[in-house]
């Protein structure tokens, strides 16, 4: 892994998306109980986490292709008020109206990965201070920091919840305590993003360039790999880390403090395994790296329902997350280099917008299936078949010599 010296801006970028998964791991573990114990049923549950994530969509599209126009750093700040917002509302209301408004209008994330527009714009930032060559290693240290944060969010997230219940505290305020906790993290990023300096933001002979939704030469590849990414994040929605936590619960008995110690483990597993992804990439391509180190990972996946005892089911989780994220930094850099520099938070945008889309449907379908026990483990396999699907999809298209790599900076 090659070393790269970090600006004072991307150090702030890396801490931040660190804070940030630690406050989506903390959720993702309780969020489920949470929505159930205010008296939502998992049908209910299901549709709160759907509707979020559809409005995830809307925010993310308005701010990230407006964002190179707008500002970097004020898009950033607007997306950590939308955070904390929504974390405070759905800490202080049992209205399940006021619980859908507050997902949609603000930025909750169901799944333990992003949300929002954040991740776009700091990989379009990220680009403007690191080579080419650079870039696949720099994105597989950011997705480290990710799954880090993420991990020590879900750990964390299952600890607060033993040590209150260990003073007394009914669960439901254990769960609540989570909760206000992501609010409070989301000020912690306003703080961050605050202190950001000019440098993050396009250049003035960049930004002049006119482009509908803050895309123009790019547009064929951006809508042609949106498609895809949409089709693999719909798949990923029926098995978001909310879900597959309450899952774990239904199936196995498992309470919130040991769900977050196998989510600990799953997201230091897939960090490490982004490490590796600029190494393989510089041995076998990008697009190689993407595709055959996923589709194991969907078949191990499908194994997960099948597993009849909980270290069995684990043990599968566990394997599956020590290979699924080496196709994020590869993605992320491929996406990077077929578009223009002055397209890039755009482009990250719109497919990321893509993303949400997509995701935003499954888990409400989700829910349904564990509403009925002898279903609930349904969304594993629709999962299983959609993502691989996604991968021989992928790997066609990204194959095409239509969409060449541009390394013009």
């Amino acid at each position: 892994m090659e070393k790269v010296n970090l600006t004072p801006d991307g150090k702030l970028l890396f801490a931040s998306r660190f804070v940030r998964l630690s406050a989506y791991g903390a959720l993702s573990v309780v969020l489920v109980f949470y929505l159930t114990s205010l008296g939502l049923n998992e049908t209910q549950a299901g549709i709160v986490l759907g509707l979020t994530l559809a409005g995830d969509t809307v925010i993310s599209l308005l701010l990230t292709t407006q964002a190179d126009k707008f500002g970097r750093r004020r898009t950033l700040i607007a997306g950590a008020l939308l955070m904390a917002g929504a974390g405070f509302v759905f800490a202080f209301t049992r209205n399940y109206l006021l619980l859908i408004i507050a997902g949609i209008v603000g930025v909750i994330s169901p799944s333990g990965n992003e949300a929002g527009p954040f991740l776009s714009v700091e990989q379009a930032a990220l680009s403007h201070v690191v080579s080419p060559r650079n870039r696949t290693s720099v994105f597989g240290w950011h997705a480290l920091t990710a799954s880090l944060g993420g991990a020590v969010g879900a750990l964390g997230g299952g600890a607060l919840v033993y040590l209150l219940e260990g003073y007394s505290i009914r669960a439901f305020e254990s769960y609540r305590a989570v909760v206000l906790l992501y609010g409070v993290l989301g000020f912690v990023l306003l703080i961050f993003f605050a202190r950001l300096s000019p440098a993050v933001e396009v250049s003035g002979k960049a930004k002049a360039a006119p482009a509908s939704w803050g895309i123009a030469q790019s547009r064929k590849a951006i809508l042609k790999v949106s498609a895809l990414f949409a089709l693999d994040a719909f798949a990923g929605g029926y098995v978001t880390q909310s879900l597959a936590a309450y899952w774990f619960s239904l199936r196995f008995g498992v309470d919130p403090a040991t769900l977050g110690v196998i989510f600990f483990g799953a997201n230091i597993l897939a960090g490490v395994s982004a490490l590796l992804a600029s190494r393989l990439a510089a041995r076998f391509g990008l697009v190689n790296t993407m595709v055959f180190t996923h589709l194991p990972s969907n078949v191990l996946l499908l194994l997960v329902p099948m597993m009849p005892t909980l270290p069995l089911a684990t043990l599968m989780l566990l394997l599956r997350f020590s290979i699924s994220q080496m196709d994020v930094p590869t993605r992320q850099a491929w996406l990077m280099a077929v578009v223009r520099p002055e397209e890039r938070s755009a482009a990250a945008g719109v497919t990321g917008v893509a993303r949400t889309a997509g995701a935003a449907i499954s888990p409400a379908l989700a829910g349904y299936f564990l509403a009925h026990r002898p279903l609930m483990s349904v969304p594993f396999y629709i999962a299983g078949v959609l993502k691989i699907v996604y991968d021989l999809l992928l790997y066609r298209e990204c194959s095409s010599p239509n969409l060449k790599i541009d390394t013009t900076e």
